[in-house]
């Protein structure tokens, strides 16, 4: 199970590395290029050409983004298995221990009651 984990983990933030890799290399410039190069090869408008490697553009980002929440979610669940705790909830621990610590101090400070009456 864990390896299966690992190996959707690895997958998935390889598919966000090249996604990422794709989106960076296309360029404006470059795409201006390749809208020019379609509109020759596939007889259509350059500025319909330029708004499919848009709507490309949009997409690949946009599954970079899931691939990447998906990959959190796989590693969290990892983590989970491995025993490990998310760094929110350790320093919640940690603050909740300073609080008591505190309360420890202020309850082991303070002076014991006397029974005897007040001096004047």
């Amino acid at each position: 199970m864990a390896d299966d984990n690992g190996s959707f983990v690895l997958e998935a933030l390889e598919r966000v590395g090249l996604a990422a890799i794709g989106a960076v290399a296309l360029t404006a410039e470059r795409a201006d290029a390749l809208a020019d190069e379609l509109a020759q090869a596939g007889g259509i408008r350059r500025d319909e050409a330029r708004d499919v490697i848009e709507q490309t553009v949009h997409r690949w980002r946009g599954e970079a983004v899931r691939f990447s929440e998906r990959a959190g979610t796989g590693l969290d669940g990892l983590f989970q298995q491995l025993g490990l705790v998310p760094r929110s909830e350790l320093e919640e621990l940690e603050l909740r221990v300073a609080q008591l610590e505190h309360r420890l101090r202020l309850v082991e400070d303070k002076p014991t009651r006397s029974t005897s009456p007040p001096t004047l």
